[in-house]
């Protein structure tokens, strides 16, 4: 049925309250006889035509407002409903531009008594629910584009509004742009939490994940005077110690050896919103400075350097390992504390130390370099090839590094068993790093370790051409200077030059660790060849893409970032009145422990600190990061966790 141009109707609207007098339409039923043929019933009743209805007049039907209309309506007498009904029939049955002249002329004769309860009312009349119109997946659409605020407000206007502010894809979208990086809208970043991430069961199978070494020199008179300025340690005073087991062999064994009978059961998912609510309780505790503090002791002498793992499949509590001056290196359980074994073995201060799954490494210097089976505390073998003490290591699949006060670095090829010894620095080799340049060439040979096939021989100086290509190492030295040196070519192919004393510390923030724009800044000088004035085939070894940022510490009481493509730094971090010894960083923060006692939380993109931790009672001699606290040993004996969880 079409309507006259002058009437453009939007939607039938509801028909206005009827009167009570008014006889309700007859309805007859069919008589039945013998007769085949229907006959017609002028009165039977008959279903109302499907009416279109409007979104507001849906929402006046679902919420019963006519039915309240018509109990006001059947209170009054009824000359007046008679009235009212006229009316009300009159309006309806009109054009909307009748219906909007209607109005204009009732306004002109309202008083403000009546315009006050028009007011009142519109308010509530013209306001429409889009979740309620909408379909679901246009309404989660929406959503996607609010923040996490915005989203929890959302949640508490109704139970529909609720529904659709907590669906699972409209927060792991919130997740994926904060989590592991820093979102570019808000500038807000969330850690990973690896250990909340993976399933931790109490299996007994070891979980891949090494990690890099944590090692540093100090002077001799920081034990007994520690205001002393920061000098070089003393070489003498070495004790003999015969290589002892742990006094609870059985009870540690227990605890840390694996158990390959253990069985994983089904892993259980989350939802997104309580991931992100987790992770965001932990970076707003970074921000504001919120931690708990817990102190270990056990070491009779400074703590030199340590390493913890909280991803461990077996044992399911996190690991930490620490290396001292008292020539002893300890395992603690970080959940509650306890030392659960104390290897000795070195006959001086261990000066670094690194361990994965399955094997611990230390450097010590007594000269030797000890590789331990840390579960059961037990030593496999020994490494001798420094003339003087080893103050640094880092390894990887198949490669050992280490560097000694003899200012030497020693390459160690875990697969063949050979190793060289490279030459440059002029004094102390403080820290080395390994870095995997061109990750995608991998040799021929085997992935297997030595040092995994228990009984074999120590490593001896042979060949070790069969280090994967573009294999790097970055050193630190005494001499003020990073050298980065290519393993194949064994020769140092650049030079970092800009602090103004000694270099004690350096780490490697991988390319998928760095911030986009840091990235970004280094593409334009991609092209430029890694090594200078070697072969075109040097070329290879470093690919056109994203790059690591190297970070220093050094006794010049600054931390420096540094473009490894140009040599030269990128920021200067400025705040500590006396030397660095330890920096740590990940994707959100760097952090740094220094000769004045204190730890600092730095803004990686910002250069500024954002908090400065105090407690120890002198030089912090070490340190390390994860995603929800620090880790720090010193000088005074004493290990400290400074947790920011929830």
């Amino acid at each position: 049925m079409s309507l006259p141009p002058s009437s453009s109707y939007v939607c039938d609207t509801l028909p206005a309250p009827r009167l009570v007098h008014d006889p309700p339409p007859a309805i007859v039923a069919p008589v039945v006889d013998d007769d085949p043929e229907p006959k017609p019933t002028p009165y039977s009743f008959q279903q109302p035509p499907h009416r279109k209805l409007c979104v507001r007049h849906q929402r006046m039907a679902d919420e019963g407002t006519n039915l309240k209309l018509q109990q006001s309506l059947d209170a009054l007498p009824l000359e007046e409903r008679e009235a009212v009904n006229a009316v009300w029939s009159n309006f309806s049955s009109s054009s909307h531009p009748r219906r909007a002249l209607i109005l204009q002329g009732l306004l002109t004769m309202c008083c403000f008594s009546q315009l006050s309860l028009l007011t009142e009312h519109l308010s509530h009349l013209i306001r429409i629910d889009p979740f309620a119109v909408l379909p679901r997946e246009i309404s989660l659409k929406i959503l996607g584009y609010l923040d996490a605020t915005s989203l929890c407000r959302a949640a508490q206007v109704t139970k529909r509004w609720k529904n659709l502010a907590d669906d699972n894809l409209v927060w792991r979208s919130i997740c994926e742009q904060h989590i592991g990086q820093k979102c570019h809208k808000c500038g807000w970043g969330l850690p990973i939490l690896e250990k909340k991430r993976a399933y931790r069961p109490k299996s007994r199978s070891p979980c891949p994940s090494p990690g890099p070494s944590s090692s540093l020199k100090r002077s001799a008179a920081d034990v007994d005077c520690p205001d002393a300025p920061p000098v070089k340690r003393q070489r003498s005073g070495t004790a003999s110690s015969d290589e002892l087991q742990p006094n609870d062999e059985s009870l540690s064994s227990t605890l840390l050896a694996p158990d390959p009978s253990a069985s994983i059961p089904p892993s259980i998912t989350r939802p997104w919103k309580d991931v992100y609510s987790e992770r965001m309780t932990i970076e707003r505790n970074w921000r504001r400075n919120r931690y708990t503090v817990r102190t270990l002791k056990g070491h009779t002498d400074g703590v030199m350097c340590l390493q913890f793992n909280e991803t461990l499949a077996h044992p399911a509590f996190p690991v930490l390992i620490t290396g001292s001056y008292d020539r002893t290196v300890r395992v603690w359980n970080m959940e509650t504390g306890d030392e659960l074994q104390c290897m000795k073995g070195h006959t001086r201060a261990i000066r670094a130390l690194q361990f994965d799954e399955a094997k611990l490494i230390t450097g010590s210097m007594d000269c030797s370099i000890k590789v331990w089976d840390w579960r059961r505390g037990k030593c496999i073998r020994t490494l001798n090839g420094h003339s003087e003490g080893v103050v640094c290591l880092n390894f990887d699949d198949n490669v050992l590094a280490s560097g000694s006060v003899d200012a030497t670095i020693k390459v160690w090829n875990l697969r063949t068993g050979g190793a060289f010894t490279l030459r440059g620095h002029s004094d102390w080799v403080n820290a080395v790093q390994l870095w995997d340049s061109n990750p995608g060439v991998r040799s021929s040979y085997s992935d297997q370790s030595i040092f995994d096939v228990p009984g074999s021989s120590s490593p001896r100086c042979t060949s070790a051409s069969q280090i994967d290509p573009g294999k790097m190492l970055f050193s630190a030295s005494d001499d003020g200077t990073i050298k980065l040196w290519d393993l194949t070519l064994r020769t140092c192919v650049r030079q970092f030059t800009g602090h103004g004393a000694q270099v004690q510390t350096i780490r490697l923030l991988l390319a998928d660790e760095c911030d986009e724009e840091n990235v970004e800044s280094k593409q334009d000088n991609s092209k430029q060849s890694l090594t200078t004035g070697a072969s075109a085939d040097s070329n290879a070894l470093v690919p056109e893409r994203k790059k690591p940022i190297l970070i220093s510490g050094s006794l010049d009481n600054t931390i420096k970032m540094w473009d490894i493509e140009t040599a030269k730094p990128m920021k200067t971090y400025f705040g500590h009145i006396e030397g660095v010894w330890s920096v740590a960083c990940d994707k959100m923060r760097l952090v740094s422990g220094s000769h004045d006692r204190t730890i600092k939380v730095w803004a990686r993109d910002k250069e500024s600190c954002t908090n400065t931790l105090v407690g120890h009672e002198a030089a912090v001699s070490c340190i390390w990061l994860g995603e929800d606290k620090i880790v720090s040993g010193s000088d005074d004996c004493s290990i400290k966790i400074w947790s920011f969880g929830g």
